[in-house]
């Protein structure tokens, strides 16, 4: 109910409903093109997939994130944030073409992977410019609710695009001249969004004017600077430092369940049929979205009855208990459920995460303590990913990772419950 009071409030403002518009149709394009080089790297009738191929495919997805994340600040700061949601879309539209002939023209999977490489490091300047773009469009009084309902709304949407893009596969096909259509579609309905931002001002987002503002080469290497000092800083505080080796946690433990998942349903659920693993894996995808938006509603409850700490402890616990349960019998059915008990799990402990770090870090530091957040939250998924490739067996049928899965997380939990007792009785 005050996610749709939040929602009804920000959309008074015509600026905020241009810059939410652009979010929107950007983020359902994102959902397309993630499925494409999804369904390209792990489902396509052309080619084997391999726990390497996994890998390869999630880094592509992820590592633009976790390198580009912390430096994309000081260009955002110093760039019109308007003409780079401008501007942004167009460049991001001809790599998808050019991504989309490469494939067409069965060119090798490594140039393909470069050009998708492209197109998500344009598009973390894309949303970063998006983020520091909100408080120009709405009133400070109004801040919080805008950023209460923005994420959420651009996660649907990339849902949506994700959904539209499977039903898009099932009318295309599923072999490369499907997966080349899949990008020119996301290309163009990206473009849209750089229409909705050329009707804003120029200046309307920023930046202002600084004349002290230091210059990019040495703001690039306060960054790095700054980084350290920001991890010093979370190592004396540590029940945000140990709130966020709990995600990270939970993110090297889903990469590891996500890898096993795309070759179980590949190849052993299946026998090789790519287009039965891809509507397998669509029902863990959505079932781990019921969990995540599950968790929106119980963790507030649940910290004011547990305290964050208890909570986390009790998210991670139980989560490798449960999913070890349902998929050590490595039946079809357990991937599905497994998928919602670790998406309320994890949102759940991102969630205190995401709180404790606002809570204990200091103001000065919060910057430099979220790029390091998100660092850990992209690149554990990458390296669970890599240790995959070394480990799963050719069909995905592997009781060491199962067992590594359902060990970890209470091994984490036990870990976060001691430093935070400690830290209390302290």
């Amino acid at each position: 109910m005050s996610f749709v009071a939040d929602l009804r409030v920000v959309l008074e403002g015509r600026d905020f409903r241009r810059l939410f518009s652009t979010r929107l149709v950007s983020q359902f394009s994102d959902g397309i093109f993630q499925f494409g080089v999804t369904s390209f790297a792990f489902f396509s009738p052309e080619r084997q997939t391999t726990a390497l191929a996994v890998a390869t495919g999630l880094a592509v997805l992820l590592l633009p994130y976790s390198v580009l994340g912390p430096f994309v600040g000081v260009f955002i700061d110093r760039w019109s944030r308007r003409q780079i949601l401008v501007i942004a879309p167009i460049v991001r539209g001809a790599l998808l073409l050019a991504a989309a002939a490469l494939v067409a023209a069965d060119m090798p999977d490594q140039v393909f992977y470069g050009a998708a490489l492209g197109v998500l490091g344009v598009n973390r300047f894309f949303l970063a410019a998006l983020g520091a773009s909100l408080p120009h469009v709405v009133p400070a009084d109004r801040l919080m609710a805008a950023n209460a309902v923005t994420p959420t709304s651009g996660t649907v949407l990339t849902f949506v695009g994700a959904g539209v893009g499977f039903l898009l596969r099932e009318v295309f096909g599923g072999g490369d001249s499907g997966t080349a259509l899949l990008l020119v579609i996301s290309g163009v309905v990206f473009g849209l969004s750089a229409l909705i931002a050329r009707t804003m001002e120029r200046s309307l987002l920023g930046p202002s004017y600084d004349p002290d503002r230091p210059q990019a080469r040495e703001a690039v290497r306060n960054v790095l600077v700054g980084l350290v000092d920001g991890a010093r800083h979370l190592v004396h505080h540590r029940i945000a430092a140990a709130t966020m080796g709990a995600m990270a946690t939970h993110r090297f433990l889903y990469g590891m369940a996500t890898a096993l998942g795309i070759i179980l349903y590949r190849y052993y659920f299946t026998g090789g049929d790519p287009d039965a693993a891809l509507r397998g894996s669509s029902l863990v995808l959505a079932t781990s979205g019921v969990g995540y938006f599950l968790a929106v509603i119980v963790t507030p409850w649940a910290t004011e009855r547990f305290t964050i700490e208890r909570w986390v402890t009790i998210a991670l616990a139980s989560a490798g208990v449960l999913a070890g349960v349902v998929v050590m019998p490595f039946q079809e059915w357990g991937l599905p459920v497994a998928g919602f008990v670790l998406g309320l799990a994890g949102q759940s402990v991102k969630i205190c995460a995401d709180t404790t770090v606002q809570r204990d870090v200091e103001d000065a530091y919060l910057g430099r303590a979220f790029s390091i957040y998100d660092m850990l939250f992209n690149g554990m998924y990458v390296l669970a990913a890599a240790l995959s490739a070394m480990i799963l067996p050719p069909d995905g049928k592997s009781y060491l990772a199962v067992a590594i899965i359902t060990v970890g997380y209470p091994v984490g939990a036990l870990a976060y419950r001691m430093i935070t007792t400690q830290r209390v009785k302290a």
